[in-house]
C-alpha cells in the first residue's frame, strides 16, 4: 500500500500502527529517513534504527489517530502538520495516553508515491533549544 498524496502518509501510518504492522510502517519511510523517537533523545537515521524505535511504540498495542493534517507543498517535498493521539497499554498493563503535533517532511518518489524523509512527532518541542 502506498501514499499517493502527502496526507495519505499519515493515514497509512495510523493504519499500519493500529494493525501492529512493523513492515508496513517501515514501507512508508525512505531508506535513510530520520526519526525522533523521544523528546530529549537524539534522532535515529535509517530503517534499521527506525525499526528498533518503532518496536517500542508498537509494544503499547494501542490505537493511533491523526487529525487536522495541514501541509506546505514545494514541488516534490511537503511539510505535514498533524495532531495525533495514541492510547495503549504499557508492558505492566497500565494505560498510556500520548499526544502531540507532528512536523514531518515527506518526499514524492520517482514512481509518484510519497515517503517520510523526516519524522518528528513532537513538532517544535522536538527541535530543542
Amino acid at each position: 500500500m502506498q501514499a499517493h498524496t502527502p496526507e495519505e502518509v499519515h493515514q497509512l501510518f495510523a493504519k499500519f500502527y493500529n494493525a501492529g504492522d512493523l513492515d508496513g510502517l517501515l514501507s512508508i519511510y525512505e531508506p535513510d529517513a530520520t526519526f525522533l523517537p523521544q523528546l530529549g533523545q537524539p534522532p535515529v537515521t535509517g530503517t534499521g534504527a527506525i525499526s528498533e524505535a518503532l518496536k517500542g511504540f508498537l509494544a503499547l498495542k494501542g490505537q493511533f489517530k491523526f487529525e487536522s493534517t495541514k501541509l506546505i507543498l514545494a514541488n516534490d517535498v511537503a511539510l505535514l502538520f498533524s495532531k495525533w493521539t495514541l492510547k495503549g497499554t504499557d508492558p505492566k498493563g497500565n494505560p498510556v495516553e500520548l499526544s502531540g503535533q507532528t512536523s514531518d517532511v515527506v518526499r514524492r518518489q520517482a514512481y509518484g508515491n510519497w515517503l517520510i524523509l523526516i519524522d518528528n512527532p513532537f513538532g517544535a518541542a522536538g527541535v530543542g533549544a
